[in-house]
């Protein structure tokens, strides 16, 4: 077979020195194919993943002593992590770094049951996460084994693996056209690698479709009536994005430091996440309140309806920090849309303005600036709220993006456009590279 292969890409190549539109519809065709596998592939992991979500959720919430069960738990899962998991317990940042690095088969199948597996058992139990990472380390396990069914060249396993990510995150937030360019966009701050264009849609729309045909529907949210212009909403939308850019800087800072911090003080990772889930029940008790654990579905929702407790943002925060710190598995996107939109919603209040007009802003910015990803935030914005309050929503996630500075939540993501002039990046630094020198 591999021989087949290689002869048929020799022949192609040989029309497209005399026709170049022989080499794109061969090319065309070839992505199709593996991008709509990957899509079909993953588009039914996800769907599996969000029915398995509400059915945690929906248990959790009726039976409110499963809490308790939190540490079991966390310690269950890194166990099964610590004797099979191996390369799969760094997570996406393992697929970025397959990515730039290109090496062979070093993301191992076992990556997707294992954290859709743990990330369940963190929503089941009342750990504070997300589901975007679980989307995204499902796709690019997938998108790898398909890789290796077909034998790909290193290149194409590069643009593979990116179709992997972008299915996961447009499937499991039906934002198809976000989550193409969130696969581009999220390798390297400031560049977008765009010979991944077309293969990243395909995957993406494709998985978007298969996840809505396997009877998953995702929640709406409405922005509402967007303000006349003015030169005082201006600045009041930069102002409060400059926030949301610092917002998105510490919750990045936070959970880093907090995974340093746990694993210094407990250098088992199953006595890590016992441990960490009695911080958690203890959290929960000190505040009064378990609306701060799982994904903060509640917590969105009301902030688009009414003005959020001022420290709503800040205690989600503090949550889903030593959830992830702890090494309980799931993503940070979810808690971060509703970090986002509640401190949106309490800042409406004191800067006089819409309490879902601003809600909003703060849903896609404070992701935009932990993420580092401000063309794919913007996007989900218009996928999510329409496009009458678009320039709103662009100016909050460049904003958010530039004041979170060189952090994130990715370690592995890599620089490739310092946000200041006055900033000299090494070549090829990374974030987490960034963190070690401070």
């Amino acid at each position: 077979m591999k021989n087949f292969i290689e002869d048929r890409a020799l022949q192609v190549r040989s029309y497209a020195k005399r026709w170049i539109h022989a080499g794109i519809f061969a090319d065309l065709l070839k992505w199709m194919l593996l991008g709509g596998l990957v899509g079909i592939f993953t588009g039914s992991a996800s769907a599996l993943f969000l029915a398995s979500l509400d059915w945690a959720t929906d248990i959790r919430t009726a039976h409110s002593w499963m809490l308790w069960l939190l540490p079991v738990g966390g310690a269950a899962v890194s166990y099964l992590y610590l004797k099979f998991g191996k390369e799969a317990s760094k997570g996406n940042n393992l697929i970025l770094e397959q990515i730039h690095g290109g090496k062979e088969a070093a993301i191992p199948f076992r990556m997707a049951p294992l954290v859709l597996f743990g990330t369940i058992v963190t929503h089941l139990f009342g750990g504070s996460a997300g589901r975007e990472g679980t989307a995204v380390q499902m796709g690019g396990s997938l998108a790898e084994w398909i890789g290796k069914v077909f034998r790909l060249s290193p290149l194409d396993r590069k643009i593979i693996l990116m179709c992997g990510i972008s299915s996961g995150f447009g499937s499991v937030f039906g934002t198809p056209l976000a989550g193409t360019v969130f696969g581009l966009e999220v390798l390297v701050i400031g560049l977008i690698r765009y010979e991944a264009l077309i293969p990243c849609f395909i995957a993406s729309f494709v998985g978007d479709q298969v996840t809505t045909a396997w009877g998953i529907h995702h929640l709406q949210y409405q922005m509402g009536e967007v303000p006349d212009f003015s030169g005082l909403l201006l600045l009041k939308v930069v102002l409060a994005s400059v926030l949301f850019g610092l917002t998105g800087l510490f919750f990045s800072v936070l959970t880093h430091r907090l995974k340093a911090l746990f694993t210094k003080v407990f250098k088992n990772p199953v006595i890590k996440s016992f441990c960490g889930g009695f911080v958690i029940i203890g959290m929960v008790y000190l505040f009064g309140t378990r609306e701060y654990l799982g994904l903060g579905i509640p917590l969105i929702q009301q902030s688009f309806s009414e003005s959020a407790a001022p420290f709503a943002f800040l205690l989600k925060t503090i949550f889903t920090s030593v959830t992830l710190g702890a090494g309980f598995q799931g993503g940070e996107v979810t808690p971060l849309f509703a970090i986002g939109s509640t401190l949106g919603s309490s800042l409406a209040q004191l800067l006089h303005l819409s309490v879902p007009f601003l809600a909003a802003i703060g849903f896609i910015s404070v992701f935009s600036g932990a993420t580092n990803t401000p063309i794919a935030c913007f996007i989900m914005g218009i996928e999510l709220f329409g496009a009458e309050g678009a320039v709103y929503l662009f100016i909050g996630c460049m904003i958010s993006y530039l004041f979170s500075g060189h952090t994130g939540i990715y370690a592995a993501q890599r620089i490739g456009v310092s946000k200041s002039r006055s900033i000299v990046i090494e070549e090829n630094a990374t974030l987490g590279s960034m963190h070690i020198k401070k």
